[in-house]
């Protein structure tokens, strides 16, 4: 099993280092309703994952054959890893200019006026319907799925992806909750920085991710 926690956590983290639902969860913390808003939204991010990452998971529970991993897994990798690399070429491309200031989602201004059943549905949207998301947790859980173990031990692997995953919207939550008076200017920061470095950010995790996935897929597919 401590090979499938290892395999996953790359997936884990990429998930985690978005910079989009971090900027967005400290939109929600913003709010006039701002701790309803935050909760709801954590909450909807880690109810998606965990209910996406465990049906996953059982989908895809022939993942072995012969005792390894089955070849398919392989090949969705390779196609995971191929698709990470695209993102990051897109990435690229759509940089700010040098000069000019990062474009942030128009919707995003309408977020004052939500409730948390609004904020939960956005949470669900970001962590299940996200293409880079979505492709990290299909990658995270055919890890999981191809890995030795048991029903338990899968499922303290889903539980520590979901957790791993989710640091992007339970930190700010945390610093808000305990910071005091000076969580707002804490968080505004975080917000700042990554709205001004975010294709930077995203298209190193992406390109990090796709050798990691190809080169995973061509060492299980030759070997």
């Amino acid at each position: 099993m401590g090979g499938a926690i290892g395999q996953m956590l790359s997936s884990a983290v990429g998930v985690a280092i978005s910079p989009l639902p971090l900027i967005v969860v400290i939109l929600m913390l913003s709010t006039p309703r701002g701790r309803a808003n935050g909760i709801a939204f954590v909450l909807g991010w880690v109810a998606t994952l965990a209910v996406l990452g465990t049906v996953l998971v059982l989908v895809g529970g022939g993942a072995r054959s012969g005792g390894e991993p089955a070849r398919w897994t392989y090949w969705l990798k390779l196609v995971l890893g191929v698709l990470f690399a695209l993102m990051a070429v897109k990435q690229w491309r759509d940089r700010p200019r040098p000069g000019r200031e990062a474009k942030t989602p128009k919707w995003m201004a309408s977020v004052d006026g939500i409730g948390p059943g609004q904020a939960a549905g956005v949470a669900a949207l970001l962590s299940g319907a996200n293409p880079k998301n979505l492709a990290l947790t299909v990658g995270g859980a055919a890890s999981i799925a191809g890995a030795t173990g048991g029903g338990g031990a899968k499922a303290v692997a889903v539980v520590l992806f979901v957790l791993v995953a989710s640091l992007c919207v339970l930190l700010p939550l945390g610093v808000y909750l305990v910071g005091g008076d000076r969580a707002a200017a804490t968080l505004a920061g975080w917000k700042t920085w990554m709205a001004e470095h975010n294709s930077a950010i995203m298209m190193t995790v992406l390109a990090v991710l796709a050798a990691k996935y190809v080169g995973d897929a061509i060492s299980g597919l030759t070997a």
